[in-house]
């Protein structure tokens, strides 16, 4: 079995870069493999935007290992279009796109945030459109062998997704009402960490919905080693009970040398080692 990999999330990361320019960065920086937010700023961008991103991966040589589907104004506290009656054509169109550049790149991950909750539309009604729209991401991202990625994000108190088990029963809910068996869990571990969830229970007995992971520390977002999650011991349960996937680095920088955490050889194809993971802060003096 092929070790786990680190991809690094370019969308949080090389900030001071224009977004073409960031997976050329990633390669530079020792890294094979790179993940994206919806890297445009319309569900339906223009043909030759679309061209120029697809180019500027390849030309880089590195993998576009994850890629976000639309998710809205992420600035304005926008976590997605999944669950949103009025956005029901766009995310659909943009999966097509979406996937169109998942098989123009090998990309085999596409994460479909879920939506806040919107006053005035009851909840059955934006979980029915959720179902029925992750139904139509899982037949697209299907046709190429590709998952379908539920995340529980923190921070945003209107997203109901917000642990483990919450995205288990949205995947459970589109198998069983579509027979779509293509959808996995985005275990983003700092979002877990910071939502109260039992992270390492849920990890030790739900390996097998795991379809990606993200890590960053807590409090603050930033470098593994930065803040108090033990970021080792979830890895750990990860690969001891047979998760081989890409591991995100999710998280904003806070030091110029924000890699120094990681050996280049672990930045490649070298594999995670548990055992270089920094100690989590809170510890240190113990």
């Amino acid at each position: 079995m092929a070790p786990a990999t680190y991809t690094v999330n370019c969308s949080i990361l090389f900030t001071d870069l224009p977004p073409l320019s960031r997976p050329a960065a990633a390669k530079e920086a020792g890294f094979e493999a790179v993940e994206f937010w919806w890297p445009f700023t319309s569900p339906v961008p223009p043909d030759a935007d679309v061209d120029a991103f697809i180019r500027a991966v390849r030309d880089a040589g590195v993998q576009l290992s994850g890629l976000n589907f639309a998710a809205g104004d992420m600035a304005a506290g926008d976590r997605g279009l999944a669950s949103i009656p009025a956005a029901n054509n766009a995310f659909r169109d943009n999966v097509h796109i979406a996937v169109g550049i998942g098989e123009a790149l090998g990309t085999r991950a596409f994460n479909a945030l879920y939506g806040n909750r919107l006053p005035g539309v009851t909840t059955t009604m934006q979980d029915d459109v959720a179902v029925e729209n992750l139904a139509f991401a899982a037949q697209a991202a299907q046709r190429i062998g590709a998952t379908v990625l539920v995340e529980p994000v923190s921070g945003v108190p209107q997203y109901p997704i917000k642990t483990f088990a919450d995205a288990v029963a949205v995947i459970d809910r589109v198998r069983d009402a579509a027979g779509r068996v293509n959808l996995r869990v985005l275990a983003d571990l700092y979002h877990l960490y910071v939502n109260g969830d039992d992270v390492a229970g849920a990890l030790r007995s739900h390996t097998h919905r795991v379809g990606h992971v993200q890590i960053a520390d807590a409090p603050g977002r930033g470098e593994p080693g930065s803040g108090d999650i033990s970021l080792g011991d979830y890895l750990a349960t990860l690969l001891d009970h047979g998760y081989s996937g890409y591991i995100g680095l999710e998280y904003k920088p806070s030091r110029a040398n924000t890699f120094d955490w990681l050996s280049p050889a672990e930045r490649g194809h070298g594999g995670v080692n548990i055992t270089s993971l920094p100690t989590p802060a809170g510890t240190r003096n113990q």
